[in-house]
């Protein structure tokens, strides 16, 4: 099981967030969310928004550390990409 966060960089509510995805299926991003105990609402499209505080869990657990442009480029090359405006 491989999962993907980027740097907390995106500014909302109030802090930094970060973007968690699989590249390989939805389940195993949800399996993962789960364990580290991620609430299924931060799930948007097809990523998980990470708040900063949560960065390091994230990666404890066994994320890997990559660019924004790489989660970008990974959940294309899986299929797994969900643009905004975009039926599920």
């Amino acid at each position: 099981m491989t999962v993907y966060i980027d740097p907390p960089t995106w500014p909302g509510h109030g802090r930094m967030w970060s973007h968690l995805i699989s590249d390989v299926s939805y389940d195993e991003l949800h399996a993962f969310a789960l364990s580290i105990g991620v609430p299924s609402r931060a799930f948007e499209r097809d990523h998980y928004d990470i708040p900063s505080h949560r960065y390091a869990d994230a990666v404890a657990a066994g994320a890997v550390e990559v660019s924004s442009r790489e989660v970008v480029r990974l959940l294309v090359k899986a299929g797994l990409r969900r643009p905004k405006g975009r039926p599920a």
